[in-house]
């Protein structure tokens, strides 16, 4: 299972950055979480990939072994899939405002409100992607 994680994260992040880079052509900001990081910290764009692709695995992560027993009841893998990654968003946002209390925030660029919608969209991408991708076994009660 962690290995289809590792997997599911690597493939939802790719998938969420490519919303990210198309999304400016239909009239959203400019938004790259990995340059956003970068900035933030200071530190190489390179590092600002690394830590990108690294949050998603880690959401991948804890939707395997900790999310999924919360939304298995949801049956509809597409509507479980925007709650994890509406979770995703609003964890997303936390780690940000506690960021900006050390790090100086980037300028946002546009409409802070398309900003988030923007957000928010490419976050149920990855969450919808992560959850078609990872296909947790229930176990089946035993009658012993």
């Amino acid at each position: 299972m962690v290995f289809n994680s590792i997997v599911a994260g690597i493939i939802a992040t790719s998938i969420f950055t490519l919303v990210a880079m198309v999304t400016p052509l239909v009239g959203f900001p400019k938004m790259l979480p990995p340059e956003m990081l970068s900035m933030m910290m200071g530190l190489p764009l390179a590092v600002g990939w690394f830590m990108h692709f690294m949050i998603g695995i880690v959401f991948a992560l804890a939707y395997t072994f900790f999310l999924f027993k919360l939304l298995k009841k949801i049956g509809n893998s597409l509507m479980r899939g925007i709650i994890f990654g509406l979770i995703a968003f609003a964890f997303g946002q936390l780690m940000i405002a506690f960021m900006g209390m050390v790090f100086p925030m980037p300028p946002v660029q546009g409409s802070m409100a398309l900003v988030m919608i923007g957000s928010i969209l490419g976050h149920m991408v990855f969450g919808i992607t992560v959850v078609l991708l990872i296909k947790v076994p229930v176990r089946e009660k035993t009658n012993a």
